[in-house]
């Protein structure tokens, strides 16, 4: 037991070393608590009430890997954080067992939807769902209010506040599908009755598992994956690279490629200082067929930023470990990147966060 001890005492030392060296280079990285769930989950509902962050639902392997014959499971337990030094609070369940849901902070009361976490769609095992929901953590309970149900069932879309209006783009409609949605659906909170509305969808290939991210007042759409049914049936994949700018009475515009692929990065992309918008790391395909699964190095933990006054894109640096399948969420002056999965079929507890802007080097 003493051994033991000292090997945890020593790794965590080992951790703080590591942080505080990164720090040094790109941030204030740190961890909250790790969330309750010991195997971590992806596709998890993410988002804020106030000064409460909430983590729900999202699926995981929990007694063996996928290699191993592992079987899926959906969750439906939630967790609310309220102190960044101190632990996660089981705040029960929510309506049913989901994952790979929409889910967007909603700062401020608009016409009594918020403050609190909205979320659209997800799946479980045998399908995929339209379903909204509002989550608040109100005097120790979580309130759960029905929302307006999204035009079709959907998961692993991408989506973000813009203003008033939720912007929803992508994903899959059915848990077999062989092609992806090619749709942007948008809500705006501000106009009564609360009415989802399909838009001119973006110029480019259908996709799910797209990053979204705001600026001045524009929705972006980059990355994502294409699907296609192979010779058995089942989808193929093409990881993608294009990027795509929309603003209301304007449209969609087309912005520069990414350098890489960046799937599945944590959602939306942060903002980088006054020039424009950050996607961490994600899943560029490069290792889809790496063998054996079990030492998959895991994804890209690179930094790319996208500059709105040069349409460029540029590497700026790594961050300390590249979560995918999960959101960004702004909580107390922090950027949190809760759970999700660090290489196929693998989640983590860790719920990381950066203090302070990325920034060009």
């Amino acid at each position: 037991m003493a051994q033991q001890a000292v090997i945890r005492f020593s790794f965590g030392l080992l951790l703080q070393f590591f942080f505080s060296v990164y720090a040094d280079e790109q941030g204030d990285w740190g961890r909250l608590a790790p969330i309750p769930n010991p195997v971590g989950i992806a596709g998890p509902i993410a988002g804020t009430d106030g000064a409460s962050l909430i983590v729900a639902g999202g699926a995981n392997f929990p007694d063996a890997p996928p290699w191993q014959g592992g079987k899926k499971v959906w969750h439906d337990r939630a967790y609310v954080l309220s102190d960044p030094d101190g632990g996660w609070t089981d705040a029960g369940v929510i309506a049913k067992p989901i994952g790979y849901a929409v889910s967007v902070s909603i700062p401020d009361d608009k016409l009594g939807v918020g403050p609190g976490v909205a979320y659209f769609g997800g799946s479980d095992a045998q399908r995929h769902y339209a379903e909204g929901w509002l989550l608040r953590w109100r005097g120790g309970r979580l309130e759960q209010n029905a929302l307006p149900s999204l035009p079709r069932p959907c998961a692993q879309a991408c989506g973000a506040l813009v203003g008033n209006t939720i912007y929803i783009a992508g994903g899959i409609e059915t848990p077999d599908a062989t092609v992806a949605m090619h749709q942007l659906w948008a809500i705006e909170l501000d106009k009564l009755p609360l009415v989802w509305k399909e838009l001119e969808a973006w110029p480019g290939p259908a996709r799910m598992l797209a990053v979204a991210a705001v600026r001045d007042g524009a929705f972006y759409l980059c990355s994502g994956v294409e699907l296609s049914a192979g010779g058995d049936g089942k989808p193929v994949r093409k990881y993608l690279r294009d990027a795509y700018c929309y603003r209301p009475q304007v449209g969609w515009l087309r912005i520069a490629d990414l350098p890489r692929a960046a799937a599945a990065a944590p959602s939306p992309g942060p903002d980088l200082g006054q020039s424009g918008f950050t996607i961490l790391g994600g899943d560029d395909g490069s290792l889809v067929d790496f063998r054996p699964l079990d030492q998959h190095p895991g994804f890209p933990k690179s930094i790319l930023a996208y500059d709105t006054n040069t349409d460029s894109w540029r590497s700026i640096g790594e961050q300390p470990a590249s979560h995918v399948t999960t959101f960004t969420v702004h909580w107390r002056d922090r950027l949190v990147i809760p759970s999700g999965e660090v290489r196929p079929g693998v989640r983590s507890a860790e719920v990381l966060f950066l203090k302070g802007e990325l920034k060009y080097p």
